[in-house]
C-alpha cells in the first residue's frame, strides 16, 4: 500500500491499526465524501441544519417547500373554528404540530425520569398475533388493543378523556471495557398511568418511539428496491442477516417494501405523514378519512369533526402534498472534517469494528426518484433500510409486520453528529435510552453483538477517534 502521511500513518499504529489488517484502510477521504445527499447536500451545520431544503432545489420548488414547512410547523385547532383550513385537531391527539415532536426537524427525546410529559415520544400498543387476525395482520402489521388502539394518545379535546400518562423509570446497567473502564448504561420502565378507558388487555405489548430526524427522506425513498434487496443478499453470503419488512401500502392496496419508521412499518413518505397525522394529531386525510377512535371511545367518536360539509378530510389532499413535498426535500448537511487525522482513524476503526456490515455507506437513487432533484445522487446514509436482530436487551417483544419483537430496522447516520447543535440533546436508540453515541453503540446485541465486543476491547484514545467519526456524519 502508499506510504501514509506522516501524522496519520503514527496515529493509525498507535491505534493499533497496522497495514495488514483485513478491513479496508482509508487514509484520506473518498471523492465526493463530505456531501451525504449527493448535489442536494446543504452546508449548515448549526441549530437550524435540519429544516434546509435540498441545495439543489429551483427558486419555484423553495415556494413549495416554504408552505409546506409552514403546515408542518404551525399548530392545528379543535374543530369548529375560524381558521377551516387547519381544524379538526383531536379527539384524541399527542400533539398539534408535527415540529412539536420533530423539533426543528430532529430527533425527539423520552420524559425526564419520573415525568409523564412524553412529549416527543410515543407508545405503541398491539396485543399478540394470532391467525384469527390474519386480515388484520396483513394491513395493519399488528393487532391493536381493544380498547386504546395501536397508540397511546395522552392528549385530548376538551370532553374527551386523554387515553393515559406515559412514565419511564430507568435502572442502571454497568458495562466493562477490556481495559476496565466502566460505563453505566441504562434500561428503561415503561409506565402508563391515569388510564382513562378502564384496564388494557392484560397481555398487551408496548413499544416506547422517539420521533426521528427527517432529513434526508426523500433520497431513502427514492433508493432503488432491487438495491435494497441487493444488499440484503450480499449479507447474506457474509453471514449477515438483513431482512426487508414487507408493509401494507394503503394507495396501492398490496404489499410493498417497508422502509420508514423504527422497524420499516412504513413504505413511503406520503403514508407516512398520512399515519402521523392520523395517529398523532387526530386528523383525516383520504387515505385515512376517520378518527382514531376505537368503538368504546364515544365520546372520541362523537366530537365535532373539522372537514367540509360534503366529507371531505381535515388534512386536505394539497396539504398533505405540500407537507410531503417538504418531508422530501429536508437536506442532509455536509459533513464535517472528514479529512482530520482522528476522524480517518475512526473510520478504520468503524469498519474493523464490522459496523459497515449494516450500516452500509452508500447507495445510488433512482433515476426515476419522485423529485427530479433526488434522482441519480450518491448518497451516504449508513443505512441499509433493512430489519436485524438486534438482541434481547433492545428487543420490545412487539411484532410489526415481517418484524419481529428483536427486530430493528438500521437508522441512518447521516447528521448524528449534529443531534446536539439541532434537538439540543444526544439521546439515541429507538426509546432515547442512550445518552451519547457509545452508549448506543454498546446497547447493540443480537446480530450486532461481534460489533459491540470489538467495540468494548478499544482502548480510550480507539473509542474517542471512533466517536470522531460518527460525529463526523
Amino acid at each position: 500500500m502508499p506510504s501514509l502521511p506522516l501524522r496519520l500513518s503514527t496515529l493509525l499504529l498507535a491505534l493499533g491499526l497496522s497495514a495488514c489488517d483485513d478491513a479496508p484502510r482509508f487514509t484520506k477521504p473518498e471523492p465526493g465524501e463530505a456531501r451525504s445527499g449527493g448535489t442536494a447536500t446543504v452546508g449548515k451545520s448549526d441549530r437550524s441544519a435540519f429544516s434546509q431544503p435540498s441545495a439543489n432545489l429551483s427558486p419555484e420548488r423553495r415556494l413549495d417547500f416554504s408552505v409546506g414547512n409552514n403546515f408542518f410547523r404551525s399548530p392545528w385547532v379543535i374543530a369548529p373554528a375560524s381558521t377551516t383550513a387547519r381544524d379538526g385537531l383531536g379527539p384524541l391527539f399527542n400533539a398539534s404540530a408535527c415540529q412539536s415532536c420533530h423539533i426543528r426537524d430532529g430527533r425527539g427525546h423520552p420524559p425526564a425520569p419520573g415525568a409523564d410529559n412524553a412529549v416527543s415520544m410515543l407508545v405503541r400498543l398491539s396485543i399478540p398475533n394470532s391467525p384469527i387476525y390474519a386480515n388484520l395482520i396483513e394491513r395493519q402489521g399488528v393487532v391493536p388493543e381493544p380498547v386504546y388502539g395501536g397508540q397511546l394518545q395522552d392528549m385530548a379535546i376538551p370532553g374527551v378523556a386523554p387515553e393515559g400518562k406515559v412514565r419511564v423509570d430507568y435502572e442502571a446497567v454497568p458495562v466493562r471495557f477490556k481495559d476496565g473502564t466502566q460505563v453505566e448504561l441504562r434500561r428503561p420502565t415503561l409506565r402508563i398511568t391515569h388510564l382513562g378507558y378502564g384496564p388494557m388487555h392484560p397481555q398487551t405489548l408496548f413499544s416506547a418511539r422517539i420521533a426521528p430526524p427527517m432529513i434526508g427522506l426523500g433520497l431513502l425513498e427514492a433508493i432503488p428496491e432491487e438495491a435494497i434487496l441487493a444488499n440484503a443478499r450480499q449479507q447474506q453470503r457474509l453471514g449477515v442477516n438483513g431482512r426487508p419488512n414487507r408493509v401494507w401500502d394503503d394507495a396501492q392496496r398490496k404489499t410493498v417494501l417497508g422502509r420508514f419508521g423504527w422497524k420499516a412499518g412504513q413504505p413511503n413518505i406520503n403514508q407516512q405523514n398520512v399515519h402521523a397525522f392520523s395517529s398523532d394529531m387526530g386528523l383525516t386525510t383520504r387515505l385515512r378519512p376517520f378518527d382514531d377512535c376505537t368503538p368504546t371511545q364515544t365520546d372520541c367518536l362523537q366530537a365535532p369533526h373539522g372537514g367540509g360539509p360534503d366529507g371531505e378530510p381535515e388534512v386536505s389532499d394539497n396539504i398533505l402534498r405540500l407537507v410531503t413535498f417538504y418531508a422530501r426535500n429536508l437536506a442532509v448537511p455536509a459533513r464535517r472534517e472528514v479529512g482530520a487525522a482522528q476522524v480517518l482513524a475512526g473510520k478504520n476503526l468503524f469498519y474493523q469494528a464490522g459496523c459497515q456490515a449494516c450500516h452500509t455507506p452508500q447507495f445510488t437513487t433512482s433515476a426515476t426518484a419522485s423529485e427530479p432533484e433526488l434522482a441519480n445522487q450518491v448518497i451516504r446514509p449508513y443505512s441499509d433500510l433493512l430489519l436485524h436482530d438486534m438482541g434481547p436487551g433492545l428487543a420490545d417483544q412487539r411484532s410489526e409486520f415481517q418484524a419481529d419483537g428483536n427486530d430493528w430496522r438500521t437508522p441512518p447516520l447521516w447528521g448524528i453528529g449534529l443531534t446536539q447543535s439541532v434537538s439540543g440533546h444526544t439521546q439515541f436508540l429507538h426509546d432515547g435510552r442512550a445518552r451519547n453515541l457509545l452508549e448506543a453503540v454498546l446497547w447493540h446485541g443480537g446480530e450486532a453483538q461481534a460489533a459491540q465486543q470489538r467495540v468494548l476491547s478499544f482502548n480510550a484514545e480507539q473509542r474517542d477517534a471512533l466517536l470522531a467519526f460518527l460525529n463526523s456524519l
